[in-house]
């Protein structure tokens, strides 16, 4: 089941002088993909997702699930679930009661409603877990009953609105793992709202970056990794530095004392240049491109973190190279490893 946008607005409020939250937007989510709606707060993300599920009506514009319109139908005639960010488990009911909650409130006979229920707690790992309360479940497990309650209901569109941003690193990590499985496996069609650009990268078939009410870019997750169409998405994709560079007539790009000959063709002229940290090799002094002092080193573990002073700034440098160390005041020279770069109007 696809999801279409056709220039959605949403305007929180009567008149002209109201709030524009979504500012005419467009874009189709194909069916049995995982396209994650990305932006910092306030950009409309979450307005967009609860258009999607008819929880808010748009102010203009038409809204297609599987070709249908369904702009003015509300949630119940979209065959749509939403995963809340607070999961919304009723506390006093045990996992089976919240699992088969919604078939129960829609005439499905009891045994049928509780042969659906362990059948969608098996597919989340709950199996077991019928009489425990959602006070004596982790964080990860009530996420899960969450995804089991909507997955019962067999939604056309799976909507998940910051679903992660309750647990810890690490659990965080493995759930975002289990709910890609889970869509692949099923070919479910899901949008995902989240504002953390890792989450939104290791997840998505596509990811739409939001800016204040708008589509700064949609694509790939390689696609606005590798090839950001703007200075906001460069900086917002990911840790990157913006720097100023010149466009020169032959394609290629100077940065400083460097030329960046594979830059793709731009018109001549001032553009940025994003490069994200781990686009740089630490080299010994006079072996690079760009001369440089470190200031500061980390070690983290599986790489090292530097700041190297150069005639460009400070340069923020994520190294995996664990046998040669650089310490502060050691004479360096920096040198593009040939990703991480990209080139944006300026």
């Amino acid at each position: 089941m696809s999801i279409e946008f056709r220039n959605i607005t949403k305007r929180y409020g009567a008149g002209a002088g109201a709030p524009l939250v979504v500012k005419g937007i467009s874009f189709t989510v194909p069916t049995g993909t995982l396209t994650t709606i990305l932006g910092p707060s306030g950009c409309g993300k979450t307005t967009t997702l609860r258009m999607i599920a008819g929880l808010e009506a748009p102010s203009s514009g038409q809204i297609f699930i599987d070709g249908r319109e369904v702009t003015t139908l509300g949630p119940a005639e979209r065959n749509v679930s939403m995963v809340f960010q607070s999961y919304a488990l009723f506390p006093h009911m045990n996992v089976l009661a919240n699992v088969s909650y919604g078939l129960n409130v829609s005439g499905v006979a009891k045994d049928e409603a509780v042969q659906r229920a362990h059948a969608a707690m098996a597919g989340v790992g709950l199996t077991g877990f019928d009489t425990r309360l959602p006070s004596e479940l982790s964080g990860g497990q009530q996420q899960r009953v969450a995804v089991a309650r909507s997955l019962v209901l067999e939604p056309s569109v799976l909507l998940f609105d910051e679903p992660l941003s309750n647990l810890d690193a690490r659990l965080r990590r493995s759930m975002r793992e289990e709910i890609r499985t889970l869509q692949q496996r099923l070919g479910l069609t899901v949008a995902y709202v989240t504002h953390d650009q890792a989450e939104a990268l290791a997840v998505s078939d596509q990811i739409i970056v939001m800016d204040h009410g708008v589509i700064a870019q949609a694509g790939t997750p390689h696609e606005l990794y590798e090839r950001p169409g703007s200075e906001f998405v460069a900086g917002f994709m990911g840790e990157a530095m913006l720097f100023d560079g010149m466009s020169l007539a032959d394609g290629s790009v100077q940065l400083g004392p460097i030329n960046i000959p594979r830059a793709r063709p731009m018109a001549a002229g001032k553009v940025k240049v994003a490069v994200r940290p781990e686009a740089w090799q630490v080299l010994p002094a006079g072996q690079g491109e760009l001369a440089g002092t470190v200031e500061k080193s980390a070690y983290l573990g599986s790489a090292h973190e530097y700041t190297v002073d150069t005639a460009l700034g400070p340069i923020f440098v994520v190294s995996p190279d664990l046998e040669r160390v650089w310490k502060p005041g050691d004479s360096v020279s920096l040198q593009f490893e040939g990703h991480g770069l990209s080139v944006v109007a300026a």
